[in-house]
């Protein structure tokens, strides 16, 4: 039977994800693997869930196990509302940040329409834009046009490379939205894991007029709850109100009580205490074992906080080409050309800090390290 037949003209734009490929295919626990952006197991709060299920139930009962708000729940709102000092009708609570990413494209963007966007770019905002048939083009690389629909970015340190924009970058950016009088969405799942440097005003703070912040409860409670939110302008928010109700009619609705009551308790700042020192521990010895076995002519990023870092090798280095053998050899990575629309910067790739052992890091580093040495040999 011919099923190619029945799926729609969006099909063809859908983009694999070669981490998701990656998981399918191997046990992250039998190799080293600095491929995912996933956070530490130990940062999540196991000990403190079944007290979290119990006080829920016991507050709210059945309405923690009925349908919810397409908005989210009033009560976790308002907690958010509060946390980042914007009214709680300017709050809509998604299924992850990822949602929040997907949405945004759907509402907004129509086949042929432009996003722009910092580069190299969130393989996953590719993948949603893509999607709905736009196409991504660099800040600071387009020409004006009525085409543009919004800036997509990552302020704070970059999924991919780790980078975080400085105050007259976030400026510019803001001052480009105006120009061209466009949207900007603010992706911001790493804000709240800083380890260095100087805390910076969110794009929404300079600019909430045109600004669709997006947040996430991944990377500081724990991504199986599958919880994000957006805060932003109450005329689009209303649209997304309505996107929403076709997509999953309301966000889970015992994890957003949840969520609720690990916030407002204190747990999740107490929580956020011990895992910033944990990622910066492992960001640090990252760095280290970089700079004390990389070969020379390479270099990489040093973020001041997030999960990633950023790996520029010399240009006779094709990271995707050597992918399997590294694999073979028992150490993952995202090679960096996937980050970038036309697949260009084969000679780099992403590092992840937070998901591997400490123990499996420098063994990990030095697997890599043996497979690059034996690629620049062989050119």
């Amino acid at each position: 039977m011919d099923y190619e037949r029945f799926f729609s003209a969006d099909v063809p734009s859908f983009l694999r994800s070669p981490v998701r490929e990656i998981f399918r295919k191997v046990d992250l626990q039998a190799i080293c693997s600095f491929a995912g952006g996933y956070p530490a197991a130990v940062t999540f709060p196991t000990d403190q869930i079944p007290g979290l299920a119990a006080a829920v139930l016991e507050k709210y009962g059945t309405r923690a196990l009925q349908y919810g708000a397409t908005q989210g729940v009033p009560e976790l709102r308002a907690a958010i509302a509060a946390r980042y000092g914007v009214p709680v009708s300017q709050v809509q609570i998604t299924t992850s940040s990822q949602q929040g990413i997907d949405v945004c494209s759907r509402v907004f963007l129509d086949p042929g329409d432009i996003v722009l966007a910092q580069s190299p770019v969130y393989l996953g905002a590719l993948q949603s834009f893509r999607a709905y048939r736009a196409r991504v083009d660099a800040v600071g690389e387009h020409n004006a046009t009525s085409s543009i629909k919004f800036i997509y970015v990552i302020p704070d340190f970059n999924n991919p490379t780790g980078k975080t924009l400085t105050l007259e970058e976030r400026k510019e950016i803001v001052a480009l939205a105006r120009e061209l009088d466009i949207l900007i969405v603010e992706d911001s799942p790493y804000r709240e894991l800083r380890y260095s440097g100087e805390t910076l005003p969110t794009l929404r703070e300079l600019a909430p007029e045109r600004t669709l912040h997006l947040g996430s409860f991944s990377k500081i409670f724990a991504p199986g709850f599958r919880l994000g939110w957006i805060i932003g302008p109450e005329p689009l928010l209303e649209q997304i109100y309505v996107c929403k109700q076709c997509l999953d009619l309301c966000p889970p609705v015992l994890d957003q009580y949840m969520a609720c009551e690990f916030l407002t308790s204190g747990a999740l700042d107490a929580n956020l205490v011990n895992t910033i020192a944990e990622y910066k521990r492992r960001r640090d010895l990252m760095l280290d074992l970089l700079e004390k076995y990389m070969p020379a002519g390479t270099s990489w990023t040093h973020p001041d906080g997030g999960l990633f870092l950023w790996l520029t090798l010399p240009e006779s280095i094709d990271t995707v080409a050597l992918y399997d053998e590294a694999l073979s050899a028992g150490v993952a990575y995202v090679a960096g050309s996937f980050f970038y629309p036309d697949g260009s910067h084969r000679n780099t790739m992403r590092l992840n800090f937070s998901f591997i052992e400490e123990s499996k890091m420098e063994p990990g580093i030095k697997i890599l390290v043996a497979v690059l040495a034996k690629a620049l040999t062989n050119k």
